[in-house]
């Protein structure tokens, strides 16, 4: 790999390990987790807007298309911003989202039939036993349902890359675009159902909370997505996608740098155990 890629692909891990703790900045000036992701998906359809240029794809693709939105718009962030908003400790939270890659991985084998060699089952279930281990951490004892939500959140995320495998003749910002559509619309009524007046809620945002929700959708949900697509038009997957298992690490790190938090030792052989069987998954990959 060229250096100025090794270098890009830094800062998209760097990118999606800022988006845990940054969202929880937010969510501590008391905005509401559900308005929060509705305003990132919005920021994500705008964005993409000039470039969708409302494009209607074949019929073929209605269903997988709006399979993949609901699950990446809408659950993955109804359920990610959910767990971070009751949160205390953040670092076990961005560790467990790395389940996302061995749901993709079952998923995949169950829908696609995909064959999962004898080495990536021992791999994935290493990863579901560090998580185990985490939660025994006596310092987490009342995370536990932030650490449920997270697994439900992580699930979506791996289906949604199950479904775009149905996609993948459509363009980027086509798919994107229409996720960003569908994951505000539901994320937009679901705030309105459960967490009361939107624009009173948007009215006591802070800048400094626009800025941060800002950066998790131009910089995070489009920059970073987007470049990692661009790097998987040069290398192969394999290439690539064992990257993926820096992101907790810098998301762990700019945590620590932002609340303090040093993880427990569990935290630590855990999360080890975790980003370890991640990374030798997406080699098999």
């Amino acid at each position: 790999m060229l250096l100025r890629h090794s270098f890009l692909i830094i800062i998209i891990t760097f990118l999606f390990g800022s988006a845990y703790p940054f969202q929880k900045l937010v969510f501590n000036e008391s905005v509401p987790p559900l308005l929060m992701g509705s305003l990132r998906m919005l920021i994500v359809f705008l964005c993409l807007l000039p470039f969708w240029k409302f494009e209607i794809p074949d019929k073929k693709y209605w269903v997988p298309l709006f399979c993949f939105s609901l699950s990446m718009g809408f659950l993955a962030n109804f359920f990610m911003t959910l767990s971070l908003n009751i949160a205390n400790i953040v670092s076990p939270i961005i560790i467990g989202s790395q389940l996302a890659i061995p749901f993709a991985i079952l998923l995949s084998s169950f829908f696609l039939k995909e064959k999962v060699s004898i080495k990536q089952w021992v791999f994935i279930m290493v990863s579901f036993f560090g998580i185990f281990l985490i939660g025994f951490d006596p310092l987490l004892k009342n995370e536990l349902i932030a650490l449920i939500l997270m697994a439900f959140m992580a699930f979506f995320y791996g289906a949604a890359q199950v479904f775009s495998r149905y996609l993948k003749d459509l363009k980027v910002t086509l798919t994107n675009a229409y996720m960003g559509l569908i994951g505000f619309i539901f994320l937009f009524f679901s705030s309105l159902t459960f967490e009361g007046d939107i624009f009173q809620n948007m009215s006591n945002i802070s800048i400094r909370s626009w800025l941060l929700i800002l950066h998790t959708g131009i910089f995070v949900s489009i920059a970073a997505h987007m470049s990692m697509f661009y790097l998987y038009r040069i290398y192969p997957v394999k290439r690539v996608f064992p990257f993926y298992a820096l992101f907790p690490i810098f998301g762990v790190i700019q945590t620590f740098f932002i609340f303090s938090e040093i993880p427990t030792l569990l935290t630590f052989l855990g999360g080890g155990i975790v980003i370890l069987s991640i990374y030798l998954l997406n080699k098999q990959e």
